[in-house]
């Protein structure tokens, strides 16, 4: 009988973590040497450079690959610096892409302003409805990058069905998986072809450190995107790689409790005078409900609404929180609170990515439940 593998925690725990040999150190040692002594002219233990490789990054991809059910894993300085590997890695230009609407406003802007200034073309589309998708498609369709949950509107993309899609017309198939996290879904098991994070957002999770990270499965495009990590150069120091696996060791307790609270806050929403709509995978009347359910082991802890009073209420709203924190980004222990259309995603004003400008995303953290709901209630109604 095969012994089944580790489970997700384990792994987590684990997975290229070896207590240190000379030592016995139980936490691998943060290395923070920028070269690597040769023995002979290109005899050396298996690092060079720390641009080119450094082992507490090393540590950090091997985990990481782990936990996304991937061959191959590279860190990088940022969830944009990743974005952008795999952009280039994946899309020539004079290529043809197809972005999910309901993306990240960095993302938008980094494929809008930079990639498509290079020539590589680009069609916006809801991707969690096929006749968008097909027609968004063209002859020269490389590549399907969807975000599932979107970012802001928690939106619900069947990952094996768009998989499929893509595969059968000869293209490959981005999943940013940042607002899930791999504790909560797998895309590569799915049939992605790469995942990308943020990892300073969950797998951080702390609000101390900025990072990305992309997972790969297919040893070509491992290739391709490890020659243009250390090509540009847009790697993580040390520190942040011991941050961000430090993280990572408490993400699936951290989710389970997330995941808690942000159903019962989506729950107080639903039911709350001055709010219009909620925008949450874990409620039975979301269009994504079924397959969330079906693709994803929890519904994340992003919880967006429309505020009935329209967009300068929401505004005003956001300001008048005492514990949910008016800031950019998510995905840690402290509840935050944003204005998407004036905030994360205002690079995607005026385009078919814009943002509703009644809209609230909140970040719901690990403060007592009872606690936010006290903090929404008296902001909706000052």
């Amino acid at each position: 009988m095969t012994p089944a593998s580790p489970g997700f925690e384990t792994r987590a725990i684990h997975s290229g973590q070896d207590p240190d040999p000379t030592t016995g150190a139980v936490i691998p040692a943060v290395n923070l040497a920028t070269t690597f002594r040769q023995s002979a002219v290109g005899q050396h233990q298996g690092f060079e450079y720390s641009r080119s490789g450094n082992p507490t990054r090393r540590s950090l991809e091997a985990q990481l690959a782990s936990l996304e059910l991937a061959r191959f894993g590279f860190a990088f300085a940022s969830g944009l610096a990743a974005e952008d590997a795999v952009l280039r890695a994946t899309v020539a230009p004079r290529g043809h892409m197809i972005l999910s609407a309901d993306a990240y406003g960095g993302t938008f802007r980094l494929v809008d302003r930079v990639h498509a200034a290079a020539g590589v073309a680009y069609t916006l589309a809801n991707t969690a409805d096929t006749e968008s998708l097909n027609e968004a498609w063209r002859d020269t369709t490389t590549l399907l990058w969807v975000e599932t949950p979107g970012n802001p509107s928690l939106s619900i993309v069947d990952i094996k069905a768009v998989a499929e899609l893509a595969h059968s017309r000869g293209a490959l198939l981005v999943v940013d998986n940042t607002f899930a996290t791999p504790y909560l879904q797998n895309p590569i098991a799915l049939g992605a072809d790469v995942v990308v994070h943020s990892t300073t957002k969950y797998l951080g999770g702390h609000s101390d450190v900025v990072g990305g990270f992309a997972a790969v499965a297919d040893p070509e495009l491992a290739e391709r995107i490890s020659f243009l990590q250390n090509a540009a150069g847009a790697v993580p120091g040390p520190w942040d790689c011991y941050l961000v696996q430090r993280g990572v060791k408490t993400l699936a307790v951290r989710m389970d409790r997330h995941c808690q609270n942000a159903l019962a806050v989506a729950q107080f929403l639903a039911d709350h005078p001055r709010v219009a709509k909620v925008l949450y995978p874990g409620l039975p009347g979301h269009p994504g409900h079924e397959t969330a359910k079906r693709q994803m082991r929890g519904f994340g802890g992003m919880v967006s609404f429309h505020h009935a009073d329209g967009a300068e209420a929401a505004i005003r709203m956001v300001s008048l929180t005492k514990l949910f924190t008016l800031a950019e980004s998510l995905g840690a222990v402290e509840s935050l609170i944003e204005h998407p259309a004036r905030m994360t995603h205002h690079s995607a004003a005026e385009s078919a990515a814009a943002v509703a400008p009644d809209l609230v995303r909140l970040s719901v953290g690990l403060e007592l439940v009872d606690d936010l709901l006290t903090d929404l209630d008296q902001a909706l109604d000052a």
